[in-house]
């Protein structure tokens, strides 16, 4: 390749995969692993190498299928409840135990619980069950038809036929049936061996000295390796995590080179951009051909696809082996990952990746998307009414938590210009269908009691979830007047009667019956550095030129509470610096705070609390629940509700500080 190759050109994702696939294929990369044999207790997870044929039959001989009497068919002919016929044990039955084989002569097994024993003596007769010789005769009231209580040999498997094809997956009952037919051992495809290389100089990883002497300012925690390593074993691979490598050329290529000796596919994580400091495309290039450096998706677009040589161990020469060079943000690493690795290494095991199941789904959120990139969307998902929707959660590339978080993935087209609301997609769903039915959808303002309540609820209930998307109060009465959301948490105040909610209920509901749930009361306030060094002590000190702020968006009850002291203080927008920058969470608007980036922002006191933060304490206010009436009444809501009313969450919401739970779960109104 020409070194062009070297600078991010992005191209279309299949054109991608087809040019690195064609360089793995020119050097005999692509085909399946060589396989190894293993006991087939061990074989679980594996995929056969090739065919299982069986052995032996299944069962091998005739086996009794039930305690009983093992007879000969003909022998029963003519027995009725008017003239029953005995047959002499020893001669013409014999005793048998569920899986013993019949004895010669024998097609059929009377059940004990059908055939009545007579003695052969006084003796006999008096003695125990367990003791007794079963001499003597057996009575029958009616005849059995060949084979009747048998398991005929080969009733499960013939031997010769074939019981597993090649490029098959074992399950527990595959290892049972391969053990049943015969065999000790299996042939099975040689796991995929991956070497994960995370770099760059300022990565810390879990549990190292420089973890315990505690993260600096600059220090980014190394986790993708495991997030990526965690995938891969899913996946069925061996996977061998390597230390961080500084940001230096050298020692990548020579962390890369050593790993290629004993890996089947070497990837570097990070460094995979166009800066001074990514040598991920330079490495792979120097160590052999990059097929692709850059792909268009979002996220995760500066990726390197190529194949790097090493030598063979057995002195046959040089091996091309894949590298690829995946982005460091997190959610690219994981996106990336799975779109180019996992297809590779389930082609080296000779089976397909198991597709993930589908929905329908409409969006409750307007999504803008850049014109040349396909995008990868994460999204909330649940079913209100009669419709599944998905909620988009946070896009960048470094927000882990849209992973976790995650329902599912709708992917936006290239030259798409994104997604209106109401828009129907398709789901590409990380959880099972089922559960999509058991989610409760809260869509609406923040508060850190919902992570309570969605605890609280899980333990209660296991299969059921409760999934928030934060949009505002404003914005969660309108996902509920479209029908996207079971409830909405909302702390709307009404300026001039200085009531919450109603007012504007019944302006974007007015067709609908509500009700208004009691939840919390709340103290709001502005939350400040440790020791408030600024000496913040009300919404006037805003004002200062030295004091920088940071608000909540459009839309928040937060900002409709802080618009309304404002104006009752005669102060200006434009007066407030910082009053334009957003953030849409209170634990958003207390990490801007501790990072420093803002010297103090509106938020509640649990939030400054959680952060070590300090707080100036300004207003009382409510936080309610806003629920249509047809689900406050569902089954699907009850347990919610019970959470709700319980004095263990009253105690937790309570432990928090800065609530009051005070007739929590009652209901306010009922409105419409």
């Amino acid at each position: 390749m020409p070194d062009e190759t070297l600078y991010l050109h992005d191209v279309a994702l299949e054109e991608a995969i087809a040019r690195w696939y064609a360089l793995l294929e020119q050097a005999n990369a692509l085909g399946t692993l060589p396989s190894e044999t293993l006991p087939v207790a061990e074989c679980a997870g594996r995929v056969t190498a090739a065919p299982v044929w069986a052995r032996i039959s299944s069962p091998h001989y005739h086996a009794a299928a039930m305690d009983g009497y093992a007879v000969a068919a003909e022998a029963t002919l003519g027995a009725t409840e008017t003239s029953p016929r005995r047959l002499a044990l020893g001669s013409e039955a014999h005793y048998v135990d569920t899986g013993d084989p019949l004895p010669p002569g024998a097609n059929a097994v009377i059940m004990i619980e059908d055939a009545h024993w007579v003695p052969a003596s006084p003796e006999e007769a008096a003695a125990p069950p367990a003791r007794r010789e079963r001499r003597g005769w057996i009575e029958i009231l009616a005849s059995v038809a060949p084979w009747q209580h048998v398991r005929p040999m080969g009733e499960d498997i013939v031997a010769t036929q074939l019981v597993l094809p090649s490029n098959h997956r074992l399950r527990p009952q595959d290892l049972g049936a391969a053990a049943g037919c015969g065999h000790t051992h299996l042939a099975v495809r040689r796991q995929p061996r991956l070497a994960i290389i995370p770099t760059g100089t300022e990565l810390v990883s879990v549990g190292s000295p420089a973890w315990d002497r505690g993260l600096q300012p600059g220090d980014i925690v190394e986790y993708n390796s495991i997030v990526l390593g965690a995938m891969a074993e899913e996946w069925g691979c061996l996977v061998n995590r390597l230390a961080p490598v500084p940001d230096d050329f050298a020692q990548i290529r020579a962390a890369v080179q050593a790993a290629l000796a004993d890996h089947d596919l070497v990837v570097i994580n990070a460094g995979s951009s166009a800066g001074s400091e990514d040598f991920t495309a330079r490495v792979i290039a120097d160590l052999g051909q990059v097929a692709v450096h850059g792909v268009a998706i979002r996220p995760g677009h500066p990726v390197v696809l190529g194949v790097a040589y090493a030598e063979d161990g057995h002195g046959k020469g040089r091996v091309a082996k894949p590298a690829v060079g995946i982005p460091g943000y997190p959610v690219s690493a994981a996106l990336t990952f799975e779109l180019f690795v996992k297809p590779l290494v389930y082609r080296w095991q000779g089976v397909q990746p198991p597709e993930r199941p589908k929905v329908t789904a409409v969006m409750t959120r307007k999504v803008q998307s850049p014109l040349g990139e396909e995008e990868f969307l994460r999204v909330t998902v649940g079913r209100v009414g009669n419709r599944t929707v998905a909620t988009p959660l946070a896009r960048g590339a470094g927000v882990l938590m849209s992973l976790v978080q995650a329902d599912g993935i709708v992917r936006i087209p290239r030259f798409s210009e994104g997604l209106h609301v109401g828009a129907e997609v398709t789901v590409e769903l990380l959880r099972p269908p089922e559960s999509i039915a058991n989610t409760i959808v809260a869509i609406g303002s923040h508060d850190l009691t919902l992570d309570l309540l969605a605890d609280q609820l899980r333990r209660a209930r296991p299969d059921l979830t409760l999934s928030s998307a934060n949009v505002g109060s404003l914005g969660g009465l309108l996902a509920l007047q479209r029908d996207e959301a079971h409830l909405a948490g909302s702390h709307l105040l009404d300026e001039a009667t200085g009531e919450y909610n109603v007012k504007y209920i019944r302006e974007l509901l007015p067709d609908r019956r509500i009700v208004l749930l009691r939840f919390v009361g709340r103290t709001q306030g502005l939350i400040v550095p440790p020791g408030n060094p600024k000496g913040i002590a009300s919404l006037q000190d805003l004002t200062r030129p030295d004091v920088s702020f940071v608000n909540r968006q459009r839309g928040a009850g937060t900002r409709v509470l802080l618009d309304y002291h404002l104006d009752r203080l005669g102060i200006r927008r434009r007066q407030i610096r910082g009053y334009e920058r957003q953030e849409f969470t209170h634990l958003a608007v207390a990490a801007a705070v501790q990072s420093g980036a803002a010297d103090c922002g509106l938020g509640i006191l649990a939030a400054a609390r959680a952060l070590g933060l300090d707080f100036v304490p300004l207003f009382d206010e409510r936080y309610d629940l806003v629920i249509p009436q047809e689900h406050y009444e569902s089954e699907l809501l009850a347990p919610l509700l019970a959470v709700i009313r319980s004095p263990e969450f009253a105690a937790t919401v309570q432990a928090l500080g800065g609530y009051d739970t005070a007739g929590i779960g009652e209901v306010i109104a009922v409105l419409g």
